[in-house]
């Protein structure tokens, strides 16, 4: 299959990490949701790459289920912060070095903390952003604590 060298590709690879490629059409706004639909998985499996900022302006990557959202007062009072907050389009892209809808936690420009719910850890297999739009790289949840420096956390709450 063809699909495209991207950062977190290279970091993947650099680490000989066990990593399956699933390009699909990009739409915009369609999210995890879409994401899950096209590639015909559950979105609970689909992890969302998202970019938070403390109130003194320090950067950290949270890694979340698809159809969960953080719980910004339960993150803060994890960290020990006032409050977080999620980065603005622009600043998440300038940090990261990805696009929007494109962000991996793999290869970011800036090294940033990331903190990974916990529940993720649970499943058999997570498919996350392989740093482009319309791109998914599927494994198992444990090459994250082999390639990041990670934190757990219990942070999620259902959609909707």
């Amino acid at each position: 299959m063809d699909y495209p060298v991207t950062s977190a590709i290279r970091v993947l690879r650099e680490h000989n990490a066990d990593f399956v490629p699933h390009v699909f059409d990009y739409v915009e706004k369609g999210g995890t949701k879409h994401s899950a639909e096209t590639l015909n998985v559950d979105e609970h499996a689909v992890i969302k790459t998202l970019i938070f900022e403390t109130d003194e302006k320090k950067p950290l990557i949270v890694l979340m289920h698809g159809d969960f959202q953080v719980s910004a007062k339960n993150l803060a009072r994890v960290l020990n912060v006032k409050t977080v907050a999620p980065c603005s389009p622009e600043k998440a892209q300038k940090l990261s070095g990805y696009l929007v809808g494109g962000t991996s936690p793999f290869g970011t420009k800036t090294k940033m903390p990331v903190y990974v719910e916990k529940t993720i850890f649970d499943l058999p297999t997570i498919y996350i952003n392989g740093g482009k739009r319309g791109f998914l790289v599927s494994m198992k949840p444990q090459v994250l604590k082999d390639i990041l420096q990670i934190q757990i956390v219990e942070v999620a709450v259902k959609n909707g």
